[in-house]
């Protein structure tokens, strides 16, 4: 069976930095941090006190307010990111086959906010009238609904579905929707991922467990990948998406093709449930497997987007696995984190991440790590401190990785005949 190619046509993305792609871009290349003091919750009591929120979100761009009312923060998110990449994708929904168009979202954590809120309401209610529950509190809970609302809104009735792998979610819903195009099960995938965890539950967790970084005095050099002295990472939140299209389907009607997805890999380090193995050996075999999949070589990489969360044990993890992998031609890409500007976006972290790489690919500017310096002594590699650097990109990819020892990578590479 000949395997169809995979071109993504539509992009869209609202983060910590903006709310559309152009804002996140410039924000990116530009060293703009989107931490600052929490707002959602008052965090006063809290080990951290800040995050990289999303700023003067307006859910009615994308939702009307009856239906806003049915929908987690998390799934407004995902709506209007996936909104911004159909529009870009410029299709005739009209004249399409709705049934070979699918969405994959995914999300890490879902409707966190839903969730206490609903507790807590049923917590003050039942000594008093007995437990009362809105009736959309599942509905708008559940990590696969965000997929839901998008194929209602647009009529899409083809694979729809979310992926949950932690903080690789998305970039597994990507893979996923990957293969069911080159395999000719569908024409077209609205893929991405979507989070909204900064709440009182999601920076309590992260907090008990030591995850997050606490220099409540400087929020924006909190993020500091690849630093000496990082100390944790910032949680973010957020949604991006992308829609990828069979090539020859893209060709006939025409479409702007943004870049190829050319391959991808998953797998397990199968060794701790928060903690990444020591000598990387899920990583190294995650990259190694996407580069073989894509058909090219290791030096063919120019560009890789890292996980690199800004916690002390998983950046150098993961940059050893690079130089493991790379040997020498590691010290000639670019090996940054984004995370330094836009916190860690968890189940919309990695396809956030692969947009960069897109950008990257389609400019010839690689973003810089923000949140650099005093890099630790193992981080030696070309990781664009502080400032933006022009570079050709071919191939670049993205890892990302989970609790539970998910790991996932992904190759996209510039389009041609």
């Amino acid at each position: 069976m000949e395997l169809k190619r995979v071109v993504v046509t539509g992009l869209g993305t609202i983060t910590p930095l903006g709310n559309t792609l152009a804002e996140t871009w410039e924000g990116l290349l530009n060293g703009k941090s989107g931490a600052g003091p929490i707002t959602h919750f008052d965090a006063s009591k809290f080990k951290t006190r800040f995050a990289c929120e999303v700023k003067n979100f307006d859910a009615s761009l994308y939702v009307d307010r009856k239906e806003a009312r049915k929908c987690d923060r998390y799934s407004l998110l995902a709506i209007g990111a996936a909104k911004q990449a159909i529009e870009d994708a410029a299709m005739d929904l009209e004249s399409e086959d709705k049934d070979r168009i699918g969405v994959i979202f995914a999300a890490g954590i879902g409707g966190i906010q839903t969730f206490e809120d609903e507790v807590l309401g049923y917590a003050k209610t039942k000594d008093t009238i007995g437990p009362k529950f809105n009736p959309f509190f599942i509905p708008k809970m559940i990590a696969d609904i965000a997929a839901g609302h998008i194929s209602m809104i647009y009529g899409f009735r083809g694979p729809n579905f979310a992926t949950v792998s932690a903080c690789a979610s998305s970039t597994n819903a990507i893979a996923d929707a990957f293969n069911y195009i080159r395999l000719g099960k569908a024409n077209v995938i609205v893929t991405g991922g979507a989070e909204a965890a900064i709440a009182a539950p999601g920076v309590g967790g992260f907090n008990s467990m030591n995850a997050l970084s606490t220099r409540n005095d400087s929020p924006e050099t909190a993020s500091r990948p690849f630093s000496g002295s990082r100390d944790g990472f910032v949680m973010g939140e957020g949604a991006a998406c992308l829609v990828l299209e069979e090539l020859e389907h893209a060709k006939k009607r025409g479409a702007k093709i943004h870049a190829e997805l050319v391959g991808y890999a998953n797998c397990t380090d199968g060794y701790h449930v928060t903690a990444p193995h020591p000598d990387g050996i899920g990583a190294i075999a995650c990259m190694e497997h996407a580069v073989k999949k894509a058909g090219i070589s290791l030096d063919q990489i120019d560009y890789i987007n890292t996980h690199g969360t800004s916690t002390p044990m998983g950046d150098t993890i993961e940059v050893n696995a690079v130089k493991k992998l790379f040997g020498a031609h590691a010290y000639k890409m670019a090996v940054t984190s984004t995370k330094g500007s836009t916190g860690h976006m968890m189940g919309a972290g990695g396809v956030t991440e692969t947009i960069a790489c897109i950008k990257a690919i389609q400019t010839g500017i690689v973003p810089p790590t923000l949140g650099l310096v005093n890099a630790d002594e193992q981080c030696d590699l070309n990781h664009v401190p502080g400032k933006a650097e022009k570079r050709p990109v071919h191939y670049a990819m993205t890892n990302a990785f989970g609790f539970g020892g998910q790991n996932s990578s992904l190759v996209v590479g510039e389009y041609h005949e």
